[in-house]
């Protein structure tokens, strides 16, 4: 069974497979590797590692081998026991191909699950000629007529701006505070 996910971000379209493996004492040890035909970033991002229904009360330790290189120590990656921790999950664990998983102790079966993320390069040679001729054609500069009206424009609007009246101000002065004052009344002249 497979489930296929993917999202297009531009040029980049990773595209992401459910990955799992069976180890038991038949079979103690499993490779995930990628053929050399794929030209593109492959990356194998772990989820779970749980114990079948069949498997003893005994401790079950997975370890991993990184094939990169000279370096092929096996770093312990789980250790599981049905009575105490039957599935643990491995978030954050992502691997470059070619990986190897191991059974190191117990008898199994015990299932690790992930998934195989591809990120493939949907542009093509001649896509990207195209753009970098189009980048050298473009002119760089914008023409010398459009600056200027941009400004003249500008400042047109902010002048009509200041020359409009703010409809919240009131037009005269604020009137008086005092006895009877705004109320529709004229001061009494003094004598």
């Amino acid at each position: 069974m497979s489930f296929t996910d993917s999202t297009d971000s531009g040029s980049d379209r990773p595209v992401s497979v459910l990955w799992g493996c069976e180890l038991s004492s038949a079979r103690s040890s499993c490779t995930f590797q990628v053929t050399e035909d794929w030209h593109c970033e492959q990356q194998l991002v772990l989820r779970t590692v749980c114990l079948g229904e069949a498997a003893r009360d005994e401790f079950h330790v997975l370890e991993v081998v990184a094939e990169d290189g000279d370096s092929r120590a096996p770093v312990p990656l789980a250790t599981l026991k049905p009575s105490v921790l039957p599935t643990a999950s491995l978030a954050g664990v992502e691997l470059t191909p070619p990986v190897t998983f191991r059974l190191r102790a117990g008898s199994g079966p015990l299932f690790v699950s992930g998934q195989h993320v591809s990120i493939m390069d949907l542009t093509s040679e001649e896509e990207e000629e195209e753009e970098e001729e189009a980048a050298e054609e473009a002119p760089k500069k914008p023409p010398k007529g459009s600056g200027a009206q941009k400004g003249s424009t500008a400042k047109k609007r902010k002048r009509e701006k200041e020359e409009e009246p703010n409809s919240l101000a009131p037009a005269g002065p604020p009137p008086a505070k005092g006895r009877g004052a705004g109320r529709g009344r004229k001061a009494a002249a003094k004598k």
